[in-house]
């Protein structure tokens, strides 16, 4: 019975460290057990049989062969408390959670590990309410059984439920205060995840680890790098998770230096590098690192493809978004919904209408983002037809539109420069769709009624909030068209004190008093410019040569090639006065 005994307990801690331990490592662990067992233990072969079944079982189920566990199980004609509980966590990890609980039931004698398998099986499978019955009704409970029901609740999203848990557990260790910190990291109490972090008796690198990530989430990035700073030993994780809180701050110098001290560096922190260059418009530096990523010997994924996707569409470079397409079908990651999503984008910013809508005809279950973003696609170009029919086959799918839905159709309207079509929609989505229509919304609505010359206050005051930069900005740039000056200078004020530097109201305002005659007024808005020591935004274009992007600035003549591109301009003049004469 000893043996018997210490072959259960080795089992069901091999069980337990299953998800910790790499699959190599545990084979490496039950070989060396098997032979100290062999040679010291004597045990009787009706045990050895048991053993090296319970060892089948708990292979065959990792592989995903229920049916032959299960017959290797009915088959045995000795069973131990392992066999039961190994079958019944390979057939919730294999995601047939009903077998497991007629499995549980039929059980004569069980143990903690029993219950605590039930357990993390309803979680696993989405049943948080049947988890906590199975916890209620255990008849004695270990740290581990608590740590799993905390953890639950805190993947839920249902923090009190997690603290009332952790405050009845009679002994806690670093996985219980951590998931705590988790939990309140994830609805923004950082400070209460920051006091549990200090009371903790002992603390390990995921405890640090959390604790930094909940600061970056909430955005409080100085406070993050302080406690960085004091981590005793810093991994690899704890330092990615600095390098997004730099990437969220624009700091991509900062980020850089972190990145490169990572001495193993692992797909993460690439994707975190990737993510914030694409995010930062820096997609050149982006794509440099993909290649630095899979030199590596390092594969792509999914997040780094879409962040890479998002680089070209900011970069408008067809070259490289096509090979980045050739990555997503080499590493067979076209089935994921988000990457389709990037891909339509990006063509779309590429002018690849044709690839938009091959793309979105390859998606087997398009979500609401990607009706979205193709949407968008052909709003963006002015094609409010297309665009139209995609948004009545949303319905058609059983899918609800959106506040995003309804700014991509009424974007589509201004492009087209269709006026009775965007009240329509913006009407219909209020009062037909029920859409509360938000600031972006009025903003767009605003815009296209000025470009028509119809826009008046009254909107503004109709708006059921107060307007922010995007309204008051489309308003003004509405008056360009109108020459109302009274609207354009009460949009002007507006903007300039809710952001006293923004150059584009003083530059748009100067340039309807100059179409309007005003020459003293324009003098006076540049004049208060200098005084305010506001700096006009450079505008630049660019275009991709010979796989290398060149920017262009309005009077820059420090372009190698500007002798030519000069040249270039006077013969298109040239050809364009020509055509013109000839018309």
């Amino acid at each position: 019975m000893f043996e018997h005994g210490l072959l259960s307990m080795f089992l069901a801690s091999v069980s337990h460290c299953n998800r910790m331990l790499s699959r190599a490592k545990i084979q490496n662990i039950t070989a060396s057990v098997t032979r100290y067992i062999s040679t010291n233990i004597l045990i009787s072969p009706s045990i050895q049989n048991v053993y090296s079944s319970n060892l089948r079982i708990s292979r065959l189920s990792s592989q995903g062969k229920m049916d032959l566990a299960r017959k290797l199980f009915d088959e045995m004609p000795k069973r131990d408390i392992v066999s039961w509980n190994s079958l019944i966590t390979g057939y919730w990890k294999n995601g047939n959670m009903g077998e497991s609980k007629r499995l549980f039931d039929s059980m004569l004698d069980r143990n903690i590990v029993s219950w605590n398998s039930m357990i993390a099986g309803c979680i696993e499978c989405g049943s948080i309410d049947a988890a906590f019955e199975y916890f209620s009704q255990m008849p004695e409970r270990n740290i581990a059984s608590w740590n799993v029901m905390i953890t639950g609740f805190v993947r839920f999203g249902m923090i009190d439920n997690a603290v009332k848990v952790f405050d009845e557990m009679p002994r806690r260790n670093v996985i219980s205060y951590t998931a705590m910190i988790d939990g309140y990291g994830q609805i923004g109490e950082v400070d209460k995840a920051r006091r549990l972090f200090e009371s903790m008796p002992v603390r390990n690198e995921v405890s640090w680890t959390v604790m930094i990530s909940a600061y970056v989430e909430s955005e409080r990035f100085d406070e993050a790098r302080e406690l960085f700073g004091r981590m005793p030993c810093k991994n690899v994780v704890a330092v990615t998770a600095v390098i997004t809180g730099c990437c969220k701050e624009g700091k991509m110098e900062d980020a850089r230096v972190l990145f490169e001290q990572i001495r193993h560096k692992d797909d993460v922190s690439y994707n975190a590098m990737i993510t914030g260059y694409a995010q930062n418009g820096r997609g050149e530096e982006a794509l440099r690192l993909l290649v630095d990523m899979i030199r590596s010997r390092l594969r792509p994924d999914q997040y780094t493809l879409v962040s890479i996707l998002v680089a070209c569409s900011g970069l408008a470079s067809l070259t490289e978004g096509k090979q980045t397409h050739a990555l997503v079908f080499k590493h067979r990651l076209d089935t994921h919904v988000s990457v389709a999503n990037a891909l339509i984008t990006m063509y779309s910013k590429c002018g690849c209408l044709l690839e938009v809508e091959l793309v979105f005809e390859h998606i087997c279950a398009p979500n609401i983002v990607s009706w979205n973003t193709i949407i968008a696609a052909f709003a963006q170009h002015g094609l409010y037809e297309k665009a139209l029919g995609f948004f009545k086959k949303i319905e058609l799918h059983g899918i609800e539109p959106d506040g995003v839905t309804f700014l991509s159709l009424l974007s589509a309207c201004g492009h087209a420069g269709m006026v009775k079509e965007s009240l329509y929609w913006f009407d219909s989505m209020k009062n037909t769709y029920k859409v509360a229509p938000r600031r972006e919304h009025y903003a767009c609505l605003i815009d296209i009624l000025g470009r028509s010359g119809q826009v008046k206050t009254a909107m503004i005051q109709e708006m059921p909030f107060e307007a922010d930069l995007g309204v008051w900005g489309a308003l003004l740039a509405g008056c360009r068209f109108s020459l109302n000056i009274e609207l354009a200078e009460l949009a002007a004020q507006e903007i300039m004190r809710l952001d006293p530097k923004n150059s584009g109201a003083y530059v748009m305002l100067s340039n309807i008093y100059a179409a309007a005659g005003l020459w003293r007024k324009v003098s006076r808005v540049r004049r208060l410019m200098k005084e305010n020591e506001v700096k006009k935004q450079t505008a630049f274009s660019w275009m991709e040569i010979d796989n290398t992007v060149q920017y262009f600035v309005g009077g820059d003549v420090s372009h190698i090639a500007i002798d030519e591109i000069h040249t270039v301009i006077v013969q298109l003049y040239s050809q364009m006065k020509v055509m013109e004469y000839i018309t």
